[in-house]
């Protein structure tokens, strides 16, 4: 099991902010099993960067707040389920396959282990609204990438949009590889924004393999705007930690699970 780092913590009680409102320290000493000194710096610093409101005993949800981690923090947090994740997806990838990747940073994961065969010209084909995942790719000797314009979401370092959907409006890809902000087996797969969920959307219908990829911390838990039903994926890869009834579920709807 991994152990969850500082980083990590208070990542998660930001989002228990966001989705209870309130948060109770003794509840939050009980659940990660430290000290309550280290549960009250993870407050303070999460006041400090405006992501909740200290009050006696807790803290609360900030007034308007809806902020969700930025791209750079989420790629701290589970980073060593995310690493086997990448590892198990990148795994699938065959010569001359057409793979669509979205924003998140698990795919990310998957294009830094991809075998050194597969980065030369022509082998495969890789087609990305995500910076990350571009920057990444075009270190190689020679890729075939391409980036999907529209309109830069600075926290996603990604792009959305009209212009977006319209060029994956023209692509036909064999598997994507798509990331989540939550999963439930009733509400399905959920992210964070509006114009996110749009682009993976699209991703799903017009891929032939769909491929969700996602540490275990999301299962269970359910984002703010809908991307489709689970039973719209083919296959998800995921951490052992993953509550086993929840996995179970998901295999009943038909659904291949790799747990790494």
């Amino acid at each position: 099991m991994d152990v969850l780092s500082a980083v990590e913590r208070r990542s998660l009680i930001a989002q228990m902010v966001l989705e209870k409102g309130k948060v109770l320290l003794p509840d939050l000493v009980e659940q990660f099993k430290v000290t309550e000194t280290s549960i009250r710096r993870d407050l303070t610093l999460l006041e400090s960067n405006g992501r909740l409101k200290r009050v006696h005993g807790g803290a609360v949800l900030l007034s308007g707040n809806s902020r969700t981690d930025s791209f750079t923090e989420k790629m701290q947090i589970h980073i060593g389920a995310k690493e086997r994740i990448g590892k198990a997806a990148a795994e699938m990838i065959h010569p001359r396959d057409v793979l669509l990747l979205d924003s998140g940073t698990t795919t990310l994961q998957i294009v830094r282990q991809i075998p050194a065969d597969l980065r030369l010209s022509s082998a495969i084909t890789l087609v990305t609204n995500s910076l990350p995942v571009s920057h990444e790719v075009l270190t190689w000797p020679s890729p075939n990438l391409v980036v999907l314009g529209g309109i830069y979401m600075p926290e996603y370092q990604a792009t959305v949009g009209p212009q977006t959907l319209k060029q994956l409006q023209e692509l036909t890809a064999d598997r994507v590889f798509l990331g989540a902000d939550g999963l439930t087996v009733q509400g399905g797969v959920t992210t964070a924004n509006i114009l996110m969920a749009e682009v993976d959307r699209l991703m799903v219908d017009r891929s032939r393999q769909v491929v969700l990829v996602t540490d275990s911390s999301k299962l269970g838990r359910m984002g703010f705007v809908p991307v489709k039903q689970i039973s719209a994926f083919h296959m998800l890869i995921t951490d052992t930690n993953a509550p086993v009834e929840i996995i179970e579920a998901i295999r009943a709807e038909g659904v291949e699970v790799i747990l790494v």
